[in-house]
């Protein structure tokens, strides 16, 4: 479940996201009562075998739910909670269609499992962790940006900037309306790009704060979509 908000006396809206029918919208009647069935399992960052009726409304209506994964330990730490709220942010916004994408689902529990045993330890997952996560969104949408060469001209060396315009890296001679991107930064978005979640590379914050911006500016230009940061030290 991606976020749920009162409605009523005891209802809830609740957001999910699917893997077979997209981001679809639900309501669970008499939810916010003492005695409700469904306990406090419809809440956000919750996976669920959920039921569901489908009346003429743009809301289904929700008639049983099972928990597959509660994901405890996240709940107890309030910085994996802000990670877990800012990958569901990011999901529910840039695939917010009913067309299924099993994959981005697959993503999203990977990205809640992972923050799950990590939560509550000395070595949370970081913004390295959440921007790796977007940047595999990006790839999920096929937005993904050009690091091999230069968008521009092809030129494999020199790469020294990033266009969210153009979509990808440039080299020196074609930089005007770039922005500076180092070799940490670009190492970082390849490294990511091609390793799992669970292995998602780390670097400085200068070079995050580079690759934020690069993924923000590849949503604004191609998506039209402008998210809260990955995560609150990534600028």
């Amino acid at each position: 479940m991606l976020r749920s908000m009162r409605y009523g006396e005891a209802d809830r809206i609740l957001h999910l996201y699917t893997p077979a029918r997209g981001r679809v919208g639900a309501i669970a009647k008499g939810v916010r009562r003492a005695r409700s069935r469904f306990g406090g399992r419809l809440e956000p960052f919750f996976r669920l075998n959920i039921e569901l009726h489908e009346g003429r409304g743009e809301l289904m209506t929700v008639t049983g739910a099972h928990t597959i994964d509660g994901y405890p330990r996240l709940r107890g730490d309030a910085r994996a909670i802000d990670a877990a709220a800012r990958a569901c942010d990011a999901v529910g916004r840039l695939f917010e269609t009913s067309e299924p994408h099993p994959g981005v689902f697959n993503l999203l529990c990977r990205q809640l499992t992972i923050l799950d045993a990590r939560a509550t330890t000395p070595e949370p997952a970081g913004p390295g962790g959440a921007l790796a996560f977007r940047l595999k969104l990006l790839l999920a949408a096929g937005l993904a940006p050009q690091l091999g060469s230069c968008v521009s001209c092809g030129e494999h060396e020199h790469l020294v900037g990033f266009s969210g315009a153009a979509g990808g890296v440039v080299c020196g001679a074609c930089e005007a309306g770039s922005f500076p991107l180092g070799r940490e930064a670009h190492q970082f978005m390849a490294d990511a790009l091609a390793r799992s979640l669970s292995e998602a590379p780390q670097a400085g914050t200068a070079a995050l704060a580079q690759v934020d911006r690069a993924v923000s500016a590849t949503l604004e230009h191609h998506a039209h979509l402008r998210l809260i940061p990955a995560a609150a030290t990534a600028r």
